[in-house]
């Protein structure tokens, strides 16, 4: 999205698309290999084999990479970062683009943090936070805000001016509940207990830049001066924010006070929380860019035509219906799993295994709706398969 953006934005062409494409065959090798070691090298095996003890980082949950693969990493994004900065420094400046530029960099400043891996596992964890949370309810939303804005400001016409204020707010309010709200990861690892409180109350307040993201997209819908002829990219658009409010901010709400997250902490209240939210705040406006991006960089112009939308549409419902009933067949999983195990005294609550067996219709319910999703990825992807087709910009000048 960011090869795609910040170029458009700056009114210049990539600093370096050779620079860009050597980057991506480095990062894609290097997660390879990565993966591969992961199956076929028992993971000691593979921490001596790539000198973890030289500087010991790997044995972490979503940080297990082998130490040489986090350097590459930071490589290949300092490299991502000089491209497109030189192609921002060289161009139009904008308020969107340099908000994605500040989410870009703190993605990459905020990965650091896992070089880091002090033997104290209260420490150990407080910082492993900062990689964790602070990628997806902090830097993030600058991200997703930047590119929601871009897209509305493409297919509304609306005055960038208008939209500009809009994102201000919005990022405001992201990094000031975001930063401090990490705390509600804080509650149960050993650190000071005002943290039950400042997690509590900044947690609670996280839902509102979500929230201010759907009447922004809302807001500018309604005040559109042109009717864009790419229905599916409004309807991603539209769609992104509901969804990453309702995951990110409803759902998070609901487990992250301290006294209720004392019983819901690790339960499958978290799944669904997970699910939802990742779907609406990372996939939904990856889509919302490429279902834009994509007609323009295969030279049909705005939009595709009809029926590749319609197909697109249909995916866009199938997925996205599905991914709320999977949230809330693991919600009520969640709530019986906390019922059996969680609230009763220690002698009458219910093992955890016994617990699951409990909650193996919800499984099974979920993996129902895990299909239909599937059925609907299918659809989405398949809508692809427009090139060559008539645009439907057009379709509709010949009809007329």
């Amino acid at each position: 999205a960011a090869y795609y953006l910040i170029p458009e934005e700056a009114d210049r062409e990539l600093h370096s698309p050779k620079l860009a494409i050597i980057l991506f065959w480095v990062f894609a090798a290097a997660g390879v290999l990565t993966i591969l070691g992961y199956l076929f090298v028992p993971y000691a095996g593979l921490a001596e084999m790539t000198k973890n003890e030289l500087l010991p980082t790997m044995g972490r949950e979503f940080l297990e990479q082998p130490t040489i693969t986090k350097i590459g990493i930071v490589v290949v994004a300092l490299g991502f970062l000089y491209n497109i900065g030189m192609t921002m420094l060289k161009g139009r400046k904008t308020v969107v683009s340099t908000v994605m530029m500040t989410g870009l960099i703190g993605l990459a400043v905020f990965f650091l943090f896992s070089f880091y891996n002090p033997e104290n596992l209260a420490r150990d964890k407080y910082y492993w936070w900062f990689v964790v949370h602070l990628w997806v309810e902090g830097v993030w939303e600058l991200i997703m805000g930047s590119m929601l804005a871009f897209v509305l400001i493409k297919i509304t016409g609306v005055d960038r001016e208008v939209v500009e204020k809009w994102l201000y707010v919005i990022i405001a309010m992201a990094l000031i509940t975001g930063i401090i709200g990490t705390g509600h990861h804080f509650f149960w690892i050993g650190a000071p207990t005002v943290w039950l409180w400042l997690g509590s109350i900044f947690s609670a307040l996280e839902p509102l830049p979500f929230f201010a993201m759907v009447l922004f997209a809302l807001n500018m819908v309604n005040r559109r001066r042109r009717e864009h002829p790419n229905k599916a990219a409004s309807l991603w658009a539209i769609g992104t924010t509901v969804t990453a409010f309702l995951g990110a901010g409803v759902w998070g709400f609901l487990h992250t006070l301290a006294p209720v997250n004392y019983y819901t902490h690790g339960s499958q209240l978290t799944a669904a929380h997970g699910h939802l939210a990742f779907y609406g705040a990372y996939a939904m406006i990856v889509m919302t860019m490429i279902s834009y991006a994509m007609p323009r960089l295969r030279g049909l112009g705005e939009a595709p035509d009809a029926r590749a939308q319609r197909i697109e549409v249909w995916g866009f419902w199938l997925m996205t219906i599905s991914m709320v009933a999977i949230t809330l067949f693991l919600t009520a999983a969640g709530v019986v799993q906390v019922w059996l195990q969680r609230i009763p005294a220690d002698g009458a609550a219910m093992s955890f295994m016994n617990t699951a067996d409990q909650l193996a219709i919800f499984f099974w319910l979920r993996l129902i709706a895990g299909v239909f999703f599937l059925i609907g990825l299918v659809c989405y992807l398949y809508s692809f398969r427009q090139r060559g087709r008539v645009p439907a910009v057009a379709a509709a000048a010949a009809a007329a």
